[in-house]
């Protein structure tokens, strides 16, 4: 892992079901810079920006290997990561990008579908 997450990056407290914690870990470590705070087991991981003790927290407990739900059942739809700058925001884009991850849109924001949830990365519409 070659890039850290700007400290200054803001995102809620969320804890996601995923069906596989290393492609999940894939996608937020690797790819958008979270830093791996602690790993529980081999269930879970709590993920931050900034040193933060986590604001992800990712778990397999009760959904390993399990399957994507249907487009209108219940869940999480929608979370942000808010950026500091657009800079970093475009940071963000480039290895979203270079990873040929399928992107739904991008402006202010990047919009993503995901197996498990919406996510639309972004800056505020009156940001730097």
């Amino acid at each position: 892992m070659d890039y850290t997450i700007p400290e200054q990056t803001r995102i809620g407290h969320v804890h996601l079901k995923v069906a596989d914690l290393e492609r999940s870990l894939k996608f937020y470590r690797d790819i958008l810079g979270f830093q791996v705070m602690q790993y529980y087991g081999s269930g879970a991981a709590f993920i931050s920006a900034g040193g933060y003790h986590h604001h992800i927290g990712l778990n397999t407990w009760y959904s390993k290997n399990g399957s994507a739900p249907s487009p209108r059942s219940t869940g999480l739809f929608h979370t942000a990561i808010l950026y500091p700058t657009r800079k970093d925001l475009a940071v963000a884009l480039k290895r979203l990008v270079i990873a040929k991850y399928p992107l739904t849109g991008a402006s202010w924001m990047i919009q993503m579908e995901m197996e498990w949830s919406f996510i639309g990365i972004n800056r505020g519409r009156n940001g730097q």
